[in-house]
């Protein structure tokens, strides 16, 4: 299998979820799963961040003009849905759903043209960047692809196409740190203060007091970038074959 790795990015105004990503630094969204045919879409989508942030998606994914992964800078008059899933303080799950028109495309219905089915898509987007991997046959060819993208996009929309290898290649560039700055400053900070020392040796509040920012914000940014350093674990690392310690031990 062949993986071919680009990312889009947005001008400032015209994208209105990549204008609140990029207000909103520690909000990040990806894709939970992303299907295509050759008249419709639908995908869920896990997004982290602040409430607040998460609010202003909420409202914004609900509004008519909004799309999802539409590459047209109009109405496009497509048919869509979207539905809340799930919803807590720092995490919402999204439900999307729309019909292709003559005026509307997107980059699965682009791979789905060029490559035809048993596709995998897989997207993270974060500030104004909207990355995207798509996982083909070992034959596929992706230069007609990379053109018909170029070709989609309006001048408000710029693309890096950034890789193509075979996914075990791109498996292993998984483990590359996707904290942002505030987490890893976060997260850097408390190791050095000794704060996951057994027992502590600073407090939170106290650890929030060096970096200058409150309790509730601290917590938060820890909160995530331990999420995202577990998950970037288990996809790097094979299953351990140890056995469990029995529940008297």
């Amino acid at each position: 299998m062949r993986e071919f790795v680009f990312a889009l990015e947005y001008a400032p105004e015209t994208n209105a979820v990549a204008d609140i990503l990029a207000a909103n630094p520690e909000t990040k969204i990806r894709s939970l799963s992303c299907h295509v045919t050759s008249n419709h879409l639908w995908r869920v989508d896990h997004i982290t961040g602040r409430q607040d942030a998460l609010d202003k998606l909420t409202e914004t994914v609900a509004n008519t003009e909004y799309y999802t992964d539409c590459l047209a800078r109009r109405d496009c008059e497509a048919d869509w849905e979207t539905q809340v899933l799930d919803r807590n303080e720092d995490a919402l799950v999204l439900y999307s759903y729309w019909t292709r028109t003559p005026a509307c495309t997107s980059i699965p219905h682009l791979a789905l043209d060029h490559f035809g089915d048993g596709l995998i898509f897989e997207t993270g987007w974060a500030g104004r960047q909207y990355e995207w991997h798509i996982i083909a046959s070992d034959s596929t060819s992706f230069g007609d692809f990379q053109n018909a993208i170029q070709f989609e996009i309006d001048e408000t929309t710029g693309v890096t196409f950034l890789r193509i290898g075979n996914t075990t290649t791109a498996a292993s560039k998984t483990a590359e740190s996707t904290l942002t700055p505030e987490q890893d400053a976060a997260i850097r900070t408390a190791i050095e203060h000794g704060y996951y020392q057994t027992p502590r040796e600073i407090e939170t509040y106290e650890l929030a007091e060096k970096l200058d920012i409150p309790g509730s914000t601290l917590a938060y940014r820890l909160r995530r970038a331990e999420a995202q350093l577990a998950e970037t674990y288990i996809a790097t690392s094979s299953p351990s074959t140890s056995p469990l310690p029995s529940s008297d031990s």
